[in-house]
Parts: structure tokens; sequence; C-alpha cells
């Protein structure tokens, strides 16, 4: 048996297994549904937020929603300008100021640049939202390649572990950490396997840290998506089969959309979940798991 290499690089640059990832917003049909659904009541105002993957999708969704709320907004993304400058207006739109930084944050060092970033601008970070993701759909196990699982879990898990590395000095008590799972980490899915792994990861890694920095007063949580209409599967994250019903198997026999996720965020970042630590909400259409 051949003995296969791990990849020798602490950070793995984007590969080209779906070229098309992330995606553009702009280019979807339908579009997918992020603009809020309800008046603000300052839920976080004076508040400082950071939303990974804010130019689009659920990120877009949550990022918006927070400004309605009070909040300053840094959205960090890889590259699609186009979206996140949509998004940034939408949040100067609120009526709230918003920050763009583009970068990859399974780089170590450029997330410490976006804690660098907020900080310098606004002088605090209170709400944390570690949302960005990328998938690779394989039916075989073995056509992962090495380069495609450090990847996975390097955009996935690895960002959240620097990100919140880098953000720790500037935590107080009051501060909110939330992350994004997925309904994949109790359900499985079977052409997802290192990105369904992942999710297992990041919910170890929510209900762990919140034992870890609830005694200083910072509350983590999680949120656990369904199917719902992003950029992420259209793009190239789900194979054609997958996408032709996308949404049709959850109870509600529909995909979600971002502006009914965003209100889980929203929840856990204010003090309407002040009595709630390393939990996991599950907007996914009405399927029942267990966590």
């Amino acid at each position: 048996m051949t003995e296969q290499p791990t990849v020798p690089q602490a950070h793995v640059e984007e590969i080209d297994e779906e070229p098309r990832l992330p995606g553009h917003e702009t280019g979807l049909d339908p579009q997918p549904e992020w603009q809020p659904r309800y008046p603000g009541s300052g839920r976080l105002k004076g508040k400082v937020a950071i939303v990974t993957g804010g130019d689009s999708g659920i990120g877009r969704a949550v990022a918006v929603l927070f400004a309605r709320e009070g909040a300053k907004v840094a959205i960090a993304y890889l590259e699609e300008d186009d979206d996140a400058r949509i998004t940034a207006d939408a949040i100067r739109q609120e009526g709230s100021e918003a920050l763009l930084f583009a970068g990859d944050l399974g780089d170590p060092a450029r997330a410490a640049r976006l804690i660098d970033a907020v900080i310098s601008k606004w002088g605090r970070l209170d709400v944390l939202v570690n949302n960005a993701g990328e998938q690779h759909p394989d039916k075989d196990i073995t056509d992962i390649t090495v380069e495609q699982l450090q990847r996975t879990f390097q955009t996935n898990i690895f960002s959240m572990f620097y990100l919140v590395q880098a953000a720790r000095p500037h935590l107080q008590s009051g501060a909110a950490i939330i992350n994004c799972t997925s309904v994949t980490m109790y359900q499985g899915s079977k052409e997802l396997l290192d990105y369904s792994s992942t999710k297992g990861a990041i919910t170890a890694f929510t209900r762990s840290l919140s034992e870890n920095l609830i005694g200083e007063g910072i509350r983590v949580n999680a949120v656990a998506p369904g199917p719902i209409w992003t950029p992420l599967n259209p793009c190239g994250g789900a194979s054609p089969e997958k996408l032709e019903n996308f949404g049709e198997n959850t109870p509600m026999g529909r995909p979600g959309q971002p502006n009914e996720v965003a209100p889980a965020f929203l929840f856990l970042a204010c003090d309407d979940s002040s009595y709630m630590s390393g939990q996991v909400l599950h907007p996914n259409g009405g399927t029942i798991v267990n966590g």
C-alpha cells in the first residue's frame, strides 16, 4: 500500500476542485431572500460584530440584520468583491457602519489582521460570527485529495481557532461567539464526508469553548442550518443530482432562505439568550435531530 503524504504547508491555497466556488450571489436565479423581515429594536445597539463569509448567503443576512439592530459590522470574505459591496451598502442603508476585509481566514496571519483591523477602526469587539465555509462534493472517499481535505478543515474549523485566538484579548464579559455548524453534523452526508466532519468538529469546538470561556462571561453557541438557498451549493458545492431537488427532502419540502436563519444568530448574539451557552439552534425545515 502506497503511503499518502500529508500536506507539508501550514496553509493550503485555494484548490480548483470546484472552480466556481465561492460563487456570486448576483448570479443566482431565483435570488436568495436576505433582507431583514422585521423592524429593529436596538438589541445590538453600540456593539461591534464580525461576520465571516459575510458577503453573501447566510452571512449577508446576518450582517444586515445585525446592522438593523444597531451593530457596526465587519464583513470578512474570500474574494467576491461585488457581493461584499452590496452587503456593505445594505449595512449603511440601515444607518450603521461597515468594514470590508477580503482574504483567506484559514491563514492564521490573515485572521489576526482581521481582528487588528476591527480593533483599529472601532476599538472593541462584542460579537464574533464564524460563518465562512467551503464544501466539495465527492461520491467516493478515495476521490478526496490531501489538498482538499486540509483545505476544507482549514477553512471550516482551523479558521475559527485562529480568529478566536486573535480575538480573545479583546473579548470582554458579555461578548458572544456564534459558530455555524450544519444539519450534516447530525445526519451525515454521503457526498460531503470532509465537510460534514468539519461540522462535527465545529459542534465539539462550540461546546468545549463554551466551557472554557463561560467563567469569563463570554457565551459560545452555534447554529446548524439545514439546506439554505445560498451560492454555496449551486456554484459547485453540491452535485447536479442533489441540486435538482435541493431542500425537498426536509419536512417542509423546500430549502430555507438566509433571512429565515439570520434571526437565530441574532438571538444568540444579544441578551435575549443571556442564559444560553454551549447550545445549538436548528433552523432546518423541521428535521428532528438530537442535540
